[in-house]
């Protein structure tokens, strides 16, 4: 007779044999899938494009991959390869416009991966940049920035592309975006860049905005006439004390060029009771001989002769007007001392007089106030104090204008 529990081992073991064989047994592991291959009929024509390639015999390489084009009943993959082989065969030939047709067939392909894509929309641009097809290079460009592709090199073929066409507002908002990337990014901006965005702006003759590229061109690539020209446009509406201020910046720059600028100048800083000033002014301007009219000349010595006899007396009575500002109350006053200080090159004293007008109140004119102190600053070699004055003035905006162009100086 059969033990109970001998049966149901056996059981078991039946049970096991019967289904535990199939869950356990080792699976095998799925064939990877074979990669695609070119059809039967297209092989010839191919190697011997290949061959030719390799040859660098670029005619042949572009006929007999045109000869595998022309067969029908071609796969996807077959049409992949040859595209491939005429793009580069073509584009070798120099048959840009037939590289272009297969190249762009490649862009869509499902075969085509991430980098050759890339790769592709760079070529794309290029190619038809050079056949003078700006519309298309700017598409291809755009798309190869969207893509995250694109280098400085290529987006300024873009930016050229939209000015060639000509197509000033795009050229202007691509290369203003561009620009201030550049900037976010803590970059310099290209100086190709900021030519294209001032030359812009000037076919536009948009001066607001030709005023914003010379100031981007002052702060990182300035040219011979980036200054003057800066000075020139915020000349063309300025008031007597704007004026000056100008006058002022020019001469830290050196963009006066004119005598005459040097002449008004002068007679500026007179009417604004600081002979020190004019006559520095007009000593600059009388050695640089910078008159092209002699009777300016003979106008210039005179008034340096006048200027320098109101300056002596002037500067006798610093000490005795500072000591009677400090103890009194109105603010202008010490600021206007701190001025005088300025002509005369007495620099710790100019920003003394001046932070004490400032602390006192009542002054007339607080953004010129603190333009003054950053000048001081700035002549003392403190240019973080400087640039913390300028950064200061507000309020008025040529003032502002001028204390971001200060501010530009001081960095260089």
């Amino acid at each position: 007779m059969l033990n109970r529990s001998s049966v149901i081992t056996a059981v078991a073991a039946a049970i096991l044999a019967a289904n535990g064989g199939v869950s356990f047994a080792k699976e095998k592991p799925p064939e990877p899938p074979k990669p695609p291959t070119v059809s039967k009929p297209l092989v010839k024509p191919l190697t011997a494009s290949q061959a030719a390639s390799k040859a660098e015999k670029w005619a042949e390489c572009l006929a007999a991959a045109r000869e595998a084009d022309a067969i029908p009943n071609k796969t996807a993959y077959d049409t992949y390869v040859v595209n491939e082989m005429i793009g580069v065969c073509a584009i070798r030939s120099g048959d840009n416009a037939a590289s272009a047709k297969a190249f762009e067939q490649l862009l869509d392909s499902e075969f085509t991966d991430a980098a050759r894509k890339s790769s592709l929309l760079r070529t794309l641009m290029q190619i038809n940049y050079m056949a003078k097809d700006y519309a298309k290079a700017i598409e291809f460009g755009n798309r190869a920035i969207r893509d995250g592709s694109a280098n400085d090199e290529i987006r300024l073929l873009v930016a050229q592309a939209y000015y060639l066409l000509p197509d000033y507002k795009g050229t202007l908002a691509f290369v203003e975006g561009w620009v201030n990337e550049s900037e976010k990014s803590g970059a310099t901006p290209s100086d190709n860049a900021l030519g294209l965005f001032l030359s812009a702006c000037i076919k536009l003759e948009d001066d607001a905005c030709t005023m914003r590229a010379l100031v981007k061109q002052a702060t990182y690539h300035p040219k011979p006439d980036t200054w003057p020209n800066l000075i020139v446009m915020m000349l063309q509406n300025a008031t007597d004390d704007g004026t000056l201020e100008i006058y002022r910046l020019a001469s830290e720059v050196g963009a006066m060029r004119r005598g005459e600028d040097y002449l008004e100048m002068a007679q500026l800083a007179t009417g604004k009771g600081l002979p020190g000033e004019a006559q520095a002014a007009l000593e600059a301007a009388i050695a640089k001989k910078t008159w092209a009219d002699p009777k300016s000349a003979d106008t210039a010595i005179r008034l340096l002769a006048t200027a320098k006899t109101q300056a002596a007396a002037d500067k006798a009575s610093l000490p005795a007007q500072a000591k009677a500002a400090a103890s009194g109350k109105n603010g202008q006053v010490d600021v206007l001392m701190g001025h005088a200080f300025l002509s005369y090159g007495q620099y710790p004293e100019a920003v003394a007089a001046i932070q004490r007008g400032l602390g006192k109140g009542n002054v007339k004119d607080v953004a010129e106030a603190q333009l003054a102190l950053g000048h001081a600053h700035l002549r003392l070699g403190n240019k973080a104090d400087a640039l913390k004055a300028f950064n200061a003035v507000q309020g008025n905006e040529l003032m502002t204008r001028l204390a971001n162009l200060w501010a530009v100086q001081a960095q260089r």
